[in-house]
């Protein structure tokens, strides 16, 4: 199995997370609205349902879908 092509990590202890696309920094994220933002800028139109896709976005450290600070 190949791994999600869309990473969000771990929340930054001053709060948002990054996320990377294939390893390009998209942005730093502080909502589910700002990473599919993120991936529609990045061609991807996604709604945030997609966020859920485990083929489509790993969730590193933290729970998913929140962004403040750990």
């Amino acid at each position: 199995m190949t791994s999600a092509p869309i990473v969000v990590h771990p929340p930054l202890g001053t709060g948002g997370r990054r996320v990377t696309a294939r390893g390009q920094i998209l942005g730093l994220a502080h909502s589910d609205h700002d990473v599919v933002e993120f991936l529609r800028r990045a061609g991807l139109e996604a709604g945030e349902g997609l966020l859920d896709d485990p083929a489509w976005v790993k969730w590193r450290g933290g729970r998913a879908h929140r962004y403040e600070a750990a």
